[in-house]
């Protein structure tokens, strides 16, 4: 793979600031730009999510109204953990796209429940600091050495660095009532208590759906599904007669990217729940700095694209990323179930022990074999009175999905990948 290339990008002078709670102190900085090198000793190998070359390409190619820090943690002055913050502006009837979407089955009460729900989101308007990645699912917001510090410390001198992070943002004009620490996995749930125990709401939205991939080969795959998958496979494959498949070069993703980007946005404006709004260059961005560990996919009708997808190879996952197609061409060529399985395949190719296909289209996605993973969330508002009412709002505001899921393979499937 190539690799991964930290520099060339454009410094910008910004305020580092050093905070000490006894034995234990963070530094906080308004750009990866002037981070130093303790970021790498003390940031995860294993992560590219938390590695300079992602998240400076993110910071040099942000989402719009998207602001960032970044938080170094020390123990007797050795780096042991870090943290991201994203801050973004919020309004429920914008970012809650699913309030216009109608019903299957109109019901007056139905309808009076979708209409206090649209007045509670045009209220719900603020700046919210998010300790976390926007983009991604799964836990890519911090991280700490649990041999150097233990878990209580972890999120006790990280809740302190997030209050310190808004009182920053105070200082330029930047009010920010919301604080959101997203993505805490089972394995860390006693640190999502310690959140809830200091005015933080938990709630969860969506599972994060996960392939393990315990195969060498894609026929293996397909032979360890049930004869109704395994058909339902070969016969979407078959669907595809007529389209090619490319994997795009930095060039031709800038040669495609008003399309890539049209593509995308078809996409976007349906899911039920959107924060983000992609930098036009972003995909480019990223393929001319991580080089083969992100990588954009074609699908071309008649010299057209007229779909995409993308992935990160992250050590030993592959993770999901944005995707885009045209709607009017999905239902002939079953164009996003292709690009489920073509994921599948280049997983398996590329020796990754499982993939994450993340939030959303949970049905189709847990019908190849993706198993939910439940992801808790933490959101506090600074006001303590408003705090109150947190819970109930993110009730009123919260995406549903109903779904059912489906078991494709003739046993259960464990991994990781053994060759």
């Amino acid at each position: 793979m190539t690799k991964m290339n930290p520099t060339n990008f454009i410094s910008k002078t910004l305020e580092k600031t050093n905070v000490s709670v006894n034995a234990i102190h963070f530094r906080f900085y308004r750009s990866m730009v002037d981070v130093g090198t303790d970021w790498e000793i003390a940031a995860p190998s294993t992560d590219i999510f938390l590695q300079r070359a992602f998240l400076q390409t993110l910071e040099s190619y942000p989402p719009l109204g998207m602001r960032f820090g970044y938080l170094i943690f020390y123990k007797n002055d050795v780096p042991v953990g870090v943290a991201i913050c994203q801050t973004k502006h919020f309004k429920g009837d914008e970012n809650i796209l699913e309030l216009g979407v109608p019903r299957r089955e109109p019901c007056f009460f139905n309808g009076l429940a979708a209409w206090f729900k649209r007045l509670v989101a045009g209220m719900t308007a603020a700046d919210i600091l998010v300790c976390g990645n926007i983009l991604l699912t799964g836990e890519h917001g911090y991280y700490f050495d649990y041999q150097k510090i233990s878990q209580t410390e972890a999120i006790n001198i990280l809740e302190k660095s997030l209050n310190h992070a808004v009182q920053q943002q105070s200082q330029d004009g930047i009010k920010i009532p919301v604080l959101l620490v997203k993505d805490i996995a089972p394995k860390h749930r006693n640190q999502g208590n310690y959140l809830s125990k200091n005015g933080f709401k938990e709630f969860d939205i969506q599972p994060n759906m996960v392939l393990e991939l315990p195969f060498k080969r894609y026929d293996d795959y397909l032979s360890a599904m049930s004869t109704k998958y395994r058909t339902r496979a070969n016969r979407a494959e078959k669907k595809l007669l007529g389209i090619k498949k490319v994997a795009l070069t930095a060039l031709e993703i800038e040669q495609e990217l008003p399309t890539i980007h049209n593509l995308y946005h078809e996409v976007a404006k349906n899911s039920g729940f959107n924060m983000v709004e992609l930098n036009p260059a972003y995909f480019l961005g990223m393929k001319q700095q991580l080089g083969d560990f992100f990588r954009v996919f074609g699908y071309y009708l008649d010299n057209r694209l007229v779909a995409f997808y993308t992935t990160f190879h992250n050590d030993r996952e592959l993770d999901a990323h944005f995707l885009g197609f045209e709607k009017s061409l999905n239902h002939d060529f079953q164009l996003y179930l292709n690009i489920l399985y073509d994921i599948v395949k280049i997983g398996i190719e590329t020796g990754c022990e499982r993939i994450v296909f993340a939030r959303t289209a949970l049905e189709i996605k847990s019908s190849i074999g993706a198993t939910p993973h439940e992801l808790w969330c933490y959101v506090r508002h600074q006001n303590s009175i408003a705090n109150k009412f947190t819970a109930t709002l993110l009730d009123y505001l919260k995406p549903v999905e109903e779904w059912l899921p489906r078991h494709p393979f003739k046993e259960e499937v464990h991994g990781p990948n053994t060759k």
